[in-house]
């Protein structure tokens, strides 16, 4: 089977911001409320964190679902790791997720400030410099036959896109404006020269663009 590198579950604005600005240790995403931006997620019955019985079925809930299926590593920038920026003065921060990160796999954190690889239970974060082809490179030899996932932030996915390293991207739209920040695109269809897409909007409020090419 041919490894494929994913973008999936990837929540923008409707103008087209997957963060605000402002980010900070109190306010991981800036301004904007991640809540606003994840609640289509969080309400399904397959969301990993749900406490109690319940939750939508139907598209939002196969893509929840559908995030782990074949995914052997990730890659994502610093930004997403943590808040920190320029050398690391403080190696403890092992970022935002405690003691279980949510990723079960490798994972390629892109930063210009390496510094000694992490491990927390089953995830093993790797401090790695490089262009986006080099890192994908170690990341699919990581993934062990399996997918590679591009998890964010913005900057990170849009890197990747221009060099034409991602093979599908999934990117849930929330009906909300954010006005500044991390952006994605100012339209989705600057990718239609490089992909084909699907619209489809989901009873939650949010519009799922699913983008593949041949």
């Amino acid at each position: 089977m041919t490894q494929m590198v994913r973008v999936h579950n990837f929540m923008v604005s409707s103008d087209g911001f997957a963060a605000g600005e402002g980010q900070s240790l109190e306010r991981p995403f800036g301004h904007a409320d991640p809540a606003a931006l994840s609640s289509w997620a969080g309400a399904t019955a397959s969301w990993p964190n749900r406490t109690d019985a319940g939750g939508s079925r139907g598209l939002d809930d196969y893509l929840v679902r559908d995030f782990h299926r074949n995914i052997g590593a990730e890659i994502m920038g610093r930004n997403k790791f943590g808040p920190q920026r320029g050398p690391w003065v403080d190696d403890g921060w092992q970022g935002w997720w405690g003691d279980e990160p949510p990723f079960h796999t490798p994972v390629f954190v892109m930063t210009h400030h390496v510094r000694p690889s992490l491990t927390l239970s089953d995830t093993t974060f790797h401090f790695v410099s490089g262009d986006p082809a080099s890192v994908l490179r170690l990341a699919l030899d990581a993934a062990d036959g399996k997918d590679v996932r591009l998890g964010g932030g913005a900057n990170t996915v849009r890197q990747f896109l221009d060099a034409g390293l991602i093979d599908t991207l999934h990117v849930a739209v929330a009906p909300l404006e954010l006005g500044a920040g991390s952006r994605l695109w100012v339209s989705p269809d600057e990718l239609l020269d490089r992909y084909h897409c699907d619209v489809v909007p989901s009873s939650s409020g949010v519009v799922h663009h699913l983008f593949w090419r041949d």
